[in-house]
């Protein structure tokens, strides 16, 4: 699938997007279609247990979602997918895609990408804003509190120049939520 993309290009949406962590000859910001931006994976690992899971991003059907397109020099580009393929398919909720997307620059180019896998029992069914809210308030996984991930995407997104309503909404309200200790 994507060793046959002509140019190899990587969209991030989520922490991708500040720290790819593999080589790039070209970082654009991007729109992808077919698929939004959503705190719809439960998280076992990084920021959850299977206990009291978290949520982390991934992309969902349908809409379209800005964040970053990366062009890979053909010499890195298995290097790329593996290093992708091992961050992203730890638990196999996300399904590596290639998507339609629009550059700042007008060009539109073909990007691998990571879905949620919507039959995966990690797929959070769509939930709202204060549901994601109470969740991600109280879970904490290896990497840390999952509050401290959904706080820090929307500050890197807003570095960038990116706005997420949703995302935005989750933060207020888990400012306004008092767990007790």
């Amino acid at each position: 699938m994507a060793q046959e993309m002509e140019d190899f290009w990587v969209f991030g949406y989520g922490s991708l997007m500040w720290r790819p962590d593999f080589p790039f000859e070209e970082r654009q910001l991007a729109r992808a279609f077919g698929y939004h931006r959503a705190l719809c994976i439960r998280s076992w690992v990084h920021r959850g247990t299977q206990d009291k899971p978290g949520l982390v991003l991934g992309l969902d059907r349908g809409g379209s979602c800005r964040g970053v397109a990366f062009r890979v020099a053909p010499a890195h580009r298995e290097a790329v997918l593996d290093y992708l393929r091992e961050r992203e398919l730890v638990t196999n909720v996300y399904m590596e895609r290639i998507v339609p997307t629009l550059l700042a620059d007008r060009r539109r180019v073909q990007a691998v990408t990571f879905v949620a896998d919507r039959s995966h029992e990690q797929y959070a069914r769509k939930i709202d804003a204060e549901e994601a809210a109470i969740i991600a308030a109280s879970a904490v996984g290896q990497s840390g509190p999952n509050d401290v991930y959904v706080r820090n995407t929307v500050q890197h997104l807003r570095e960038i120049g990116i706005r997420d309503g949703w995302l935005e909404q989750v933060v207020r309200r888990m400012e306004e939520i008092k767990l007790p200790a």
